[in-house]
This record gives C-alpha cells, sequence and structure tokens, in this order.
C-alpha cells in the first residue's frame, strides 16, 4: 500500500471496527459516499425524506436519478434504498446494519468530525473492491504511479491523509461519549429554504 493512504486504511479501519463492520471505505463528504452506495447497487426506489440535507436531493437530480419525497420521521438514519442508508447524524457502537450501505458524515457539526467527511460501510467484499477504485479516480492504492496503473472509471471523492489523521485523533475523544441524538427534525424541511423546491414541488410517497 502507498503510504499516502496508510493514515486512510486506518481511519476506515477503526470505524468499522466500532460499528461492527466488516468494511469501510473512506470518502471526502457524507453526500458522496450515497451517490457511490446508489451508483453500485440500485437507482431505482429512492425515496428522501423532506427533513434532511438539500445536498442529497440536489446529488440525485445531477446524476438525473428519479426520486420522491417522503415526510418520514425517521429516527437517527433512513433508507434511500432498499440498500443505501443515510446515516450522517448517526453514532452507535455495533450500529452497523447487516446486508446495507450506510453513510456516515464527519463534518464539523457530527459526534466525530475530520472537519469534512465521510464513510461507507458495508459487508460486502466485491463493492468494498469497487468503491476503493471508484472513490481514487478508478485507481487503487499500490505503490504504482496512477499513470502505469490500468484505471477504469472512477471519481475524485477519497478522503485525504489530513482528514483522516485528524479523524483518528477525534476518535479517542468522542468514542465513549454519549451523542446527542439527532432525528427528522434536527433538519429544516428542504422546501423551506431551497428556491429549488417549491411546495408543489414537495409529493409525498404513498407509502
Amino acid at each position: 500500500m502507498n503510504k499516502e493512504y496508510e493514515s486512510v486504511d486506518k481511519f476506515e479501519k477503526t470505524i468499522a471496527d466500532f460499528f461492527g463492520a466488516p468494511y469501510a471505505v473512506a470518502t471526502d463528504c457524507c453526500t458522496n459516499a450515497l451517490e457511490l452506495s446508489i451508483r453500485i447497487t440500485d437507482y431505482a426506489n429512492i425515496k428522501v425524506p423532506v427533513h434532511t440535507y438539500v445536498s442529497v436531493p440536489y446529488m440525485l437530480m445531477k446524476n438525473g436519478w428519479q426520486f420522491t419525497f417522503t415526510d418520514e420521521k425517521w429516527k437517527g438514519y433512513h433508507y434511500l434504498t432498499d440498500q443505501v442508508i443515510d446515516a450522517a447524524v448517526y453514532w452507535k457502537k455495533n450500529g452497523y446494519i447487516p446486508g446495507t450501505l450506510m453513510c456516515l458524515s464527519f463534518f464539523k457539526r457530527k459526534h466525530l468530525s475530520t472537519d469534512r467527511g465521510g464513510i461507507i460501510l458495508l459487508d460486502d467484499k466485491d463493492k468494498y473492491e469497487d468503491l476503493i477504485r471508484l472513490v481514487y479516480d478508478g485507481r487503487n492504492r499500490s505503490d504504482t504511479p496512477y499513470n502505469k496503473q490500468k484505471c477504469g472509471m472512477g471519481y475524485h471523492y477519497y478522503m485525504t491523509s489530513d482528514k483522516a489523521n485528524l479523524g483518528l485523533q477525534n476518535f479517542e475523544k468522542v468514542k465513549d461519549k454519549k451523542p446527542i441524538e439527532k432525528n427528522w427534525d434536527w433538519y429544516t424541511p428542504v422546501n423551506q429554504y431551497s428556491t429549488v423546491f417549491g411546495n408543489e414541488d414537495i409529493i409525498f410517497s404513498s407509502e
């Protein structure tokens, strides 16, 4: 492994162990973690609670993915699809849900902060290996220079080593602290502050 990625790898293993997940892939933010998780699973039947951060529906619109708003009163986390979980405000030891891709946020106001960052927790080795390449512009973490690798499709969504080191430092400070519970009402409905969505655009799912 390239030394540049050692701290990122250590941070991923630390968070995976805490949550009880077999694998973890760090990203530059939770929104991009959600995008990659949806991209490698299924675009169908995406549901977004109106109480969320606006970057989530913006990301879906950017990619041309259809979605439906819901008025779900979620607690701790919510499902965007059958497999992808938005867990941006979630913090619980051994809290990983098997069979899912759980996306956490490490933004400034979260229980654990890297200033800005995210992570995908999962238990599928093939998807894990795909995600490692996807976050690093289609390349791997070996010592081989990127221009000597056979790079596939990828995105510039990786966590940097300085953010990972900050996360490792802050983890020791917060790992045993009880987090402030944050649920649906922590977020202002997106149509109340985004000019992109008016009340007429918020059509709730019937489910």
